[in-house]
């Protein structure tokens, strides 16, 4: 059994390994009466397991974005400036309101 507090809300968290007598009546009322979330085995497997393998899994993607950045011509940047651009005029010209479409 592990406690932690969260200091910006002086909450308590309870991580335990699922074992009987960390369900025993006096810690349940325990926990209850003091408003302590209980996190167990399932939440710890999360927290070692699963998130790292996530986080790994968001390094790869975030590889996979930079090099298809850098793959992007300068010319598409200009494209993408140029139509943004024309998008602009056109809220312009209807001061704002909305539109769908070509706008004169």
């Amino acid at each position: 059994m592990h406690g932690t507090t969260n200091i910006k809300t002086n909450s308590w968290f309870l991580h335990h390994d699922d074992v009987p007598t960390h369900w025993s009546v006096l810690v349940k009322d325990f926990s209850a009466k003091n408003n302590v979330t209980t996190l167990t085995t399932s939440w710890l497997q999360l927290i070692f397991y699963v998130f790292p393998r996530l986080k790994s899994a968001l390094n790869d993607i975030t590889k996979n974005v930079t090099d298809e950045l850098k793959r992007l011509s300068q010319n598409g940047f200009h494209e993408c400036s140029q139509h943004l651009y024309t998008h602009w005029q056109k809220c312009i010209v209807v001061q704002g309101d909305y539109f769908e479409g070509n706008v004169a």
